[in-house]
C-alpha cells in the first residue's frame, strides 16, 4: 500500500463556497482522514497549491490550515508539472478562460457551477477537454444532500408510484448591503459580470430534475430585479441589474411537471431553506436539505374544503419523518472524492463538464423564456 500525491491547484478559495466546501470541509478534510483510499489499498493525499489575487488573504488561508504552497501567480502554478489538477470557484464569468488555460496545460479539471455564463462558451470547454482527452468534473453538490438522496431512496423503492410533480422552494432574505452585511458577493447582483439568480440556480436544478425526476425538456420561467440598489463590499451603493427572484416550470421526460420558486428576496417560512415536494400516486415526500417527511396513499387524510369553519386539523401531524438509517458525509467532501478516484484508477464518473454545460444550457432557455413570454424546448446536446 503506498500514497500517491495529488498536486493539486486551488484557485478561488478566498469565496465563501472556495473556503467553506471546497477547502474548509473537503480538501483539508481528506488531508487529515489520510487522504482517499483507491481499490487497490493506496491513498491519495491532495497537496493543494491556493491562488488568489490578494497574496495576504491566500498567505493567511494558507497558514490557518498549514497548507504549505501559496501563489498570486496562476501561469507559473499551471507551468508546475507536479501539479496535474486544476479547481477553480472563482467567478462565473472568469471561469471558462481559467478552464481552457488549465486544459491547455495538460490539467485535469473540476470546478463550481455555472462552468460558464452562456451555452456557447461552455459547450467549447467540454469539447476542447474531450480533445485534449483530460479528467474533467462540475460540482452537482444537491444531489449530495442527505434529503435529496433520501427521495432517491424512495424513488428507487418504488414509494412514490407514479411520479406525479416536483414542487421546489428556494430562498432567503440577503441583505443589500447597506445596513446590514450582504451574505452573497455584489457580483451576483450585476449582470454584466455575470450575476443572476436564473444563471445560478436554474444550472442546479438541471441537474437535480435530470437525475432524480426526468430529463427536462422545456422551462417556461419568469424573473424579476426586486431590489433595484445594492451595497458592495467597499460600502458603495451600485445599480443591482440582475435577477435577484425567479420561478420557472419544467416539463420533464415521462410527463412529470416541475415548478421551482427561487429568490433572494423571500423571508423564510418553511423547514429549510430549499425543500422539494414530490407527489405520486402512492405517496408524497417533503425533503429539506436534510430531514425528509413521508405520507403514503394509505396515510393520506381526507381533506374537506369549508372555508366557513376555522381549520383545526393538524396537516403537519400526517405526515411521518424518514430514518436517518445511513450517515451522509459532506457531499462536496463525496462528489470530491469520487472525482479523485476518477482520475486514479477510472472509477464511474458522470458529472463532467457536460453536465455543467447543460445546466447552462436550461439557464440560458430560461432566460429566453422570460425574454420572450413562452415556453422554451431543451434541444439535445451535440458534442
Amino acid at each position: 500500500m503506498t500514497t500517491q500525491r495529488l498536486g493539486l491547484i486551488m484557485n478561488g478559495v478566498t469565496g465563501r463556497m472556495g473556503l467553506n466546501q471546497h477547502l474548509i470541509r473537503s480538501i483539508v478534510a481528506i488531508r487529515d482522514q489520510g487522504g482517499v483510499r483507491l481499490k487497490n489499498g493506496d491513498r491519495v493525499m491532495p497537496d493543494p497549491i491556493l491562488v488568489g489575487r490578494s497574496a495576504d488573504k491566500v498567505e493567511a488561508l494558507a497558514k490557518r490550515f498549514n497548507i504549505a504552497r501559496w501563489t498570486t501567480d496562476l501561469d507559473a502554478a499551471l507551468a508546475d508539472k507536479n501539479d496535474t489538477m486544476f479547481f477553480d470557484a472563482a467567478t462565473t464569468q472568469a471561469r471558462p478562460g481559467l478552464l481552457t488555460q488549465a486544459i491547455n496545460a495538460g490539467k485535469h479539471v473540476y470546478c463550481e457551477k455555472p462552468i460558464a455564463t452562456n451555452f456557447e462558451e461552455a459547450l467549447e470547454v467540454v469539447k476542447l477537454a474531450n480533445a485534449k482527452g483530460v479528467k474533467h468534473g462540475t460540482v452537482q453538490d444537491k444531489l449530495f444532500l442527505p434529503g435529496l438522496k433520501k427521495i432517491a431512496f424512495l424513488r428507487d423503492s418504488g414509494f412514490f408510484g407514479r411520479i406525479l410533480s416536483v414542487r421546489g422552494e428556494f430562498g432567503y432574505w440577503v441583505f443589500e448591503g447597506g445596513w446590514q452585511e450582504a451574505q452573497r458577493p455584489s457580483w451576483n447582483y450585476r449582470d454584466e459580470d455575470g450575476g443572476g439568480i436564473i444563471l445560478d440556480m436554474v444550472c442546479h436544478w438541471r441537474y437535480v430534475l435530470d437525475n432524480l425526476f426526468g430529463n427536462v425538456q422545456s422551462v417556461v420561467c419568469i424573473g424579476n430585479t426586486d431590489i433595484p440598489e445594492r451595497f458592495d463590499e467597499q460600502g458603495r451603493k451600485y445599480k443591482a441589474t440582475a435577477d435577484d427572484s425567479a420561478y420557472a416550470t419544467f416539463q420533464l421526460e415521462g410527463g412529470v411537471i416541475a415548478h421551482i420558486n427561487m429568490s433572494w428576496v423571500t423571508r423564510v417560512y418553511r423547514d429549510d431553506l430549499v425543500t422539494f415536494q414530490v407527489d405520486g400516486t402512492l405517496g408524497s415526500a417533503v425533503a429539506g436539505l436534510s430531514d425528509c417527511m413521508i405520507q403514503a396513499r394509505q396515510a393520506t387524510p381526507r381533506p374537506v374544503w369549508n372555508p366557513d369553519e376555522k381549520r383545526l386539523h393538524d396537516f403537519y401531524g400526517d405526515w411521518q419523518k424518514l430514518p436517518d438509517n445511513v450517515s451522509y458525509d459532506n457531499g462536496f467532501k463525496e462528489q470530491w472524492e469520487m472525482f479523485i478516484r476518477h482520475v486514479y484508477e477510472g472509477a464511474p464518473y458522470k458529472f463532467t463538464l457536460l453536465e455543467g454545460a447543460k445546466g447552462v444550457q436550461l439557464a440560458e432557455c430560461a432566460l429566453k423564456s422570460w425574454k420572450e413570454r413562452r415556453w422554451i424546448d431543451v434541444a439535445p446536446i451535440k458534442v
